[in-house]
């Protein structure tokens, strides 16, 4: 970097506009309060890769998933931002976003994340299995992206979007507490900050707005409240720690929570941390 600019990090303005907290607790503004006070700028001339990244088949960058996304004839393409493996809820959205679109991008995030998230790495082993059992892989994408979380709720909702825009998506799929944490954020706040947005002008890509979603026994499929008239005693949505139970036991969840394939590397994983 040529540095021509030299400026104070200025964390009392970026914190509560980012996170719209400044409770230490949140990991995204104690990360910030770790870094320094200084932030320089300037032009980067060349960016050598001198180490092999993880995951280099599937870390593609913009440029080559616009060219994927042509190559197949992709005119419109649905992305599908996650940093969990994914259940039979997520499984239930993606598709319904692949309905309405000619592709759908798997776009999950491999940086940095907390220390009690699941690894990317076997992330990255239920992905590939998911998709190779029970997704239309002519109509099914992979590729990851190396953003580290920030936890930042509403607002990482919309730099995700814009991201994945220059990625080549024309489709986003926002659901329940997106990129949220805690109890920092309401339950669909990370949708109804695009209401501010003028959609077309401003983001330029369509928000695929999701409501929370469960197996519904009665209903014998994944419903939401829009289309599932019984209560939460019909529901199979056991809570993240039970899952965790479950998997350090060598037991699989529920078949209507998560594919027996997810679950048997889950269980793998969470026997391997003792």
């Amino acid at each position: 970097m040529i540095v021509r600019e030299k400026f104070p990090h200025d964390k009392e303005l970026e914190i509560p506009n980012v996170y719209r907290t400044a409770d230490d607790a949140h990991p995204g503004v104690a990360q910030i309060r770790k870094q320094g006070n200084t932030c320089v700028a300037g032009d980067i001339d060349v960016v050598t890769t001198t180490y092999e990244p993880e995951f280099a088949d599937f870390r593609l960058p913009p440029a080559k998933t616009r060219d994927a996304f042509a190559a197949r004839g992709w005119n419109t393409v649905a992305a599908f931002q996650t940093r969990n493996p994914i259940h039979r809820s997520h499984e239930y959205l993606t598709k319904v976003a692949l309905e309405m679109t000619d592709g759908l991008l798997i776009h999950p995030l491999v940086g940095e994340t907390k220390s009690d998230d699941i690894p990317a790495d076997v992330r990255m082993q239920c992905y590939r299995v998911l998709i190779d059992n029970y997704y239309n892989r002519d109509k099914t994408m992979l590729s990851v992206m190396p953003l580290a979380m920030r936890y930042a709720g509403p607002r990482e909702a919309v730099l995700h979007t814009l991201i994945r825009k220059n990625y080549g998506v024309t489709h986003f799929i926002v659901g329940r507490d997106h990129a949220g944490v805690g109890n920092y954020y309401g339950t669909y706040d990370a949708q109804k900050i695009f209401d501010q947005f003028d959609l077309p002008k401003d983001i330029g890509v369509t928000i695929l707005k999701f409501e929370h979603t469960a197996w519904c026994k009665t209903c014998a499929a994944v419903v939401s409240t829009k289309t599932c008239p019984h209560g939460p005693e019909h529901k199979v949505a056991p809570s993240g720690t039970k899952v965790r139970e479950l998997l350090k036991a060598g037991q699989r969840p529920p078949n209507e929570f998560s594919r027996p394939e997810i679950a048997d590397i889950l269980i793998k994983w969470a026997q391997s941390m003792g």
